[in-house]
């Protein structure tokens, strides 16, 4: 199925691609909440669904029966969606989907070759991971690449992982091998509290991408949802002597590495933040803003 729109008209403006995806890349589900929080804000149309045939195991990720909008019965496929948001200074390609069960090689063909007909120049993966944080701390984000121009302008470091990956990490791999920029946003969300949702896991990704992009994110009820769950994190851990006391050992180690004074570049990078929220057109001066992809 496909609403696709001729791309020619759009091709000066920088377009970005982001993509999350459900499973291993995806703890708290941080990465996907992120991606249909900006499908939502920046009101994305749909471009076009991959085919779930090709793709997944039906008794893995299983259909959903349910009413369709006029009442009648529907399946509804476990499929991935490219979705497109006109934002006023570029354009933004959102993939929303499952990591895939089978053809992953093919599977990443068929997103970068969507990504070529929307002019798309960089490719933005989005995971989250579980790690030994503490829920009280800011969520710990990193960024990595394999572009060299963006290791330059964005201050980041190509990934020095080895093991076994994901999705993420594939698509990352080939849209390298494609000469698209390709740039990976990670949030680490603290193992003890795994389960989806993990709003301020979420916001700290929306956080990046904003950055990234040098365009407002809106973000609704998300900072009163992190809020609220850190709370109800803190309640639990009051109830439980042993979690209280793990949660202490790991606010010290993250204390003991970090500066108590806010730096002066993060300072800046909340008032940009602050600015753009605020009006659109204001605080992207190239010569002191954030870098821009």
């Amino acid at each position: 199925m496909s609403t696709e729109q001729p791309a020619g008209r759009h091709a000066a403006r920088q377009t970005v691609m982001i993509a999350a995806f459900e499973g291993w890349n995806d703890a708290g589900g941080a990465a996907s909440s992120a991606i249909e929080h900006l499908t939502e804000v920046w009101g994305a149309s749909l471009h076009t669904e991959l085919d779930p045939e090709d793709f997944h195991d039906f008794q893995v990720n299983r259909p959903m029966v349910g009413p369709g909008p006029d009442g009648r019965r529907i399946i509804a496929w476990p499929t991935t969606t490219i979705a497109v948001a006109e934002l006023p200074e570029r354009r933004v390609v959102l993939v929303h989907g499952i990591e895939p069960s089978f053809r992953w090689r093919a599977f990443c063909q068929e997103i970068l070759d969507t990504a070529e007909e929307l002019d798309v120049r960089t490719v933005v993966t989005l995971g989250a991971l579980l790690a030994d944080v503490p829920h009280t701390r800011p969520i710990p984000m990193s960024a990595t690449t394999e572009s060299d121009g963006l290791q330059a302008l964005l201050d980041v470091e190509p990934s020095t992982y080895e093991g076994p990956t994901g999705i993420v990490g594939v698509l990352q791999h080939e849209a390298t091998a494609r000469d698209f920029q390709s740039v990976s946003l990670w949030a680490a969300v603290p193992h003890y509290v795994a389960n989806p949702p993990s709003p301020k896991a979420t916001l700290a990704i929306l956080t990046r991408v904003e950055e990234l992009l040098a365009a407002p994110v809106p973000l609704g009820d998300l900072p009163e949802d992190a809020e609220a769950w850190q709370a109800g994190v803190d309640e639990l851990a009051g109830e439980d002597a042993e979690i209280a006391e793990y949660v202490s050992q790991l606010e010290e180690a993250k204390d003991a590495v970090e500066l108590p004074e806010a730096s002066g570049e993060a300072i800046a990078r909340e008032f940009e933040r602050y600015l753009r929220r605020r009006d659109p057109g204001a605080g992207t001066d190239k010569r002191s803003g954030p870098p821009e992809l």
